[in-house]
C-alpha cells in the first residue's frame, strides 16, 4: 500500500468492526423477540424506525465534532479542540433535553399514530424505557466521536464490542425470563438496551479520563473544564459550527432512510415473497455496506486534519485533498467490486441460509445479483462523500444525493411496469450513477477547511480554498 491507504485501513477498520458487531447485536436481539408473536415485532420494528430517525439529528452533532476535532488536530490548535469537546457535550445535553421529555410525554400518540391495540401497547412500553434513557445513546456517540476525531477508532470498537456483548447476555435474561429471571417481553428488550449502554457509556468516561483525547504526532489536546462558561460567546460560536459541519452528514443518513422506505413500499406491490426476499438481500447488503461507511468515516477523519495540518503550515491543502481522494476512491471500489462479484456468485447459498422458501429465495437471489451492478458506485459516492464533506465541501454531495435518489426512485417506478420488481432494482443502479456522475462533476472553487469554520477570514486562512473538481474525476 501507499500514499494514505495505510493510515485508511487503519482507521476504517476498527469502524466496520463497530458497526458489524451492532448489526450482529440487533439480529440476536431480533430472534428473541420473534418468539413474543407479531404484536412485539411490530413494536420493535417501530422503535427501530423512531430510532434510526432520531440517529440523523444525533449524527448532526456526531459527525461534525468528529471532523471539527480532527481539523483542530490537524491543526495543532490546542485551545479549539477543547472547545469542540465542550460545545459538543453542551449540544448533546440540549438535544437530549428536547427529544427525551417531549419524546416520552407524547410516546402513547407516538405508538397509536403507527400501531394499535396490543401492538401499539407495546410500543409505549418499549419508548417508557427508551425515550428517558435516550441521553445514553447520545453520550455514546458523542464519547466515539471525541476518540475517532483524535484518530483513535479501536477504543470506539472495544467499547462498542464490550457494550454489544453485554446485550447478548441480557436480551435472552430479560425477554424470555429464565431461571429467577422475571419475563418482560419487549420492556425487558428495552431494559436490557439502555444497560448495555450504561455499562459501555461508563467504560468510555472512564478511559477519556485515563487517558482524555489521544493526540496524533504534532498535535496536543485537553478538552479543558467543562464547568468554563456554560454558553460562551465561543462555544455558541463552535456549536453553530458543529452543526454546520454536521448537517450534510445527517441530510444525507436521513435521505437514504427515507427512500428506504419508500422503496420498501413500492416493493410491497409485488406481494409478500417480494417483500421477504427483498428484506433478506438488504440484510446481506447490510453487511457489505457497511465496509463503505466505515472508509467514509476514515477519509473524513483523515481529510479534516490533513486540512488542519495545512491550515497549520499556511499552504493550498488542494493537492493533498485530490490525492486522499483518489487513495479513497481506489479503496472503496475495490471493495464495492468485490462485493458486487460476492453478491453476483454467492447469492444462491446466501439465500438459502435465510429462507427454505423457493419464492422468497428466487426473489433474494435476484436482488443481489442486481445489486453487483449498484455496489460500486454507490461505493465511490459513499466513501467519497466522506472527503468532500470533511474538506468543506458538502454542498456537492448532498446534492449529488438528494437528485439521485429521486432518480432513483422515479427510475424505479417507471421501469417496475415493463420488468417487474427487477425494473426497481435496476432504478437503485440508475440512482448510484447519477450520484456519482454529480459528484465527479468538475467543481469552481471550494473551501478546504473543514466545513463549519468561521465563514469569513482573512491572511493565510484565505489558502484555505481548494479544487476538488477536475483530476477529482479520475479518483
Amino acid at each position: 500500500m501507499r500514499g494514505h491507504l495505510p493510515r485508511l485501513v487503519a482507521l476504517a477498520g476498527p469502524v466496520y468492526g463497530e458497526l458489524l458487531s451492532g448489526v450482529v447485536a440487533s439480529v440476536v436481539g431480533a430472534y428473541w423477540v420473534a418468539g413474543l408473536g407479531a404484536p412485539a415485532v411490530a413494536a420493535v420494528t417501530l422503535a427501530g424506525t423512531v430510532e434510526n430517525l432520531l440517529l440523523g439529528l444525533v449524527l448532526v452533532v456526531a459527525s461534525g465534532t468528529t471532523v471539527r476535532l480532527a481539523h483542530a488536530h490537524g491543526a495543532g490548535d490546542r485551545a479549539g479542540a477543547g472547545r469542540v469537546a465542550r460545545a459538543a457535550w453542551r449540544l448533546c445535553a440540549l438535544g437530549s433535553l428536547l427529544i427525551a421529555v417531549p419524546g416520552f410525554l407524547l410516546r402513547d400518540r407516538i405508538s397509536g399514530a403507527f400501531l394499535d391495540g396490543e401492538a401499539a401497547a407495546l410500543a409505549t412500553d418499549w419508548f417508557t424505557v427508551a425515550f428517558p434513557a435516550f441521553a445514553l445513546f447520545f453520550a455514546q456517540r458523542i464519547a466515539d466521536e471525541l476518540f475517532k476525531g483524535a484518530g483513535d477508532t479501536r477504543t470506539p470498537l472495544r467499547t462498542a464490542l464490550l457494550g454489544n456483548a453485554l446485550l447478548l447476555g441480557l436480551d435472552p435474561l430479560l425477554i424470555i425470563g429464565p431461571g429467577p429471571f422475571p419475563a418482560l417481553g419487549v420492556t425487558g428488550a428495552a431494559l436490557a438496551l439502555t444497560a448495555s449502554r450504561a455499562v459501555a457509556l461508563a467504560v468510555t468516561a472512564l478511559l477519556r479520563r485515563r487517558h482524555r483525547s489521544p493526540a496524533p504526532a504534532g498535535g496536543a489536546l485537553t478538552e479543558g473544564p467543562l464547568t468554563e462558561g456554560l454558553l460562551t460567546e465561543g462555544l455558541l460560536a463552535e456549536g453553530r459550527a458543529i452543526t454546520a459541519t454536521g448537517a450534510p452528514f445527517g441530510l444525507d443518513f436521513t435521505a437514504r432512510m427515507g427512500v428506504g422506505t419508500v422503496q420498501l413500499g413500492l416493493v410491497a406491490a409485488f406481494g409478500v415473497p417480494a417483500v421477504a426476499g427483498y428484506g433478506v438481500g438488504y440484510r446481506v447488503l447490510l453487511i457489505v455496506t457497511m465496509a463503505f461507511y466505515a472508509v467514509r468515516q476514515a477519509a473524513a477523519i483523515e481529510a479534516a486534519r490533513l486540512t488542519g495540518a495545512a491550515r497549520r503550515a499556511g499552504v493550498d491543502p488542494a493537492a493533498v485533498v485530490r490525492s486522499l481522494a483518489r487513495d479513497t476512491a481506489g479503496l472503496a471500489g475495490a471493495l464495492g467490486a468485490g462485493a458486487a462479484l460476492l453478491c453476483a456468485a454467492a447469492a444462491r447459498p446466501v439465500a438459502a441460509l435465510f429462507t427454505d422458501d423457493p419464492a422468497v429465495a428466487g426473489e433474494a437471489v435476484g436482488f443481489l445479483r442486481m445489486a453487483g451492478l449498484y455496489l460500486l458506485p454507490y461505493a465511490l459516492v459513499v466513501a467519497l462523500g466522506g472527503v468532500y464533506q470533511a474538506a468543506g465541501a458538502g454542498r456537492r454531495p448532498v446534492v449529488a444525493v438528494l437528485l439521485g435518489l429521486t432518480a432513483q426512485l422515479a427510475s424505479g417506478a417507471a421501469l417496475s411496469g415493463p420488468f417487474g420488481v427487477r425494473g426497481l432494482w435496476a432504478g437503485m443502479t440508475i440512482g448510484a450513477l447519477v450520484q456519482l456522475a454529480l459528484l465527479l462533476l468538475p467543481l469552481s472553487r471550494r473551501r478546504a477547511g473543514a466545513a463549519g469554520d468561521e465563514p469569513r477570514r482573512s491572511g493565510p486562512e484565505e489558502a484555505s480554498e481548494v479544487r476538488l473538481g477536475g483530476r477529482n474525476a479520475s479518483a
